[in-house]
């Protein structure tokens, strides 16, 4: 899975370098989860606390 950002003002996504990496608060942006292939979009537009928990879903279930 893939999770990429973007600005709440510009409207590019990236690809989220990791919480050490990442520059400024998270409330400043909007964040997604793709699946590996960049091909499906597994997880809208939402907050970074929406986004991982939905993230932390969808691994429980693959690996039950």
């Amino acid at each position: 899975m893939v999770l990429q950002y973007k600005s709440k003002k510009s409207g590019e996504w990236k690809d989220y370098p990791g919480k050490e990496k990442f520059k400024g608060d998270v409330k400043n942006y909007d964040f997604r989860l793709l699946n590996h292939d960049k091909s499906k979009v597994l997880v809208d537009e939402g907050t970074y606390e929406n986004v991982l928990k939905r993230m932390r879903q969808i691994e429980f279930f693959k690996h039950h």
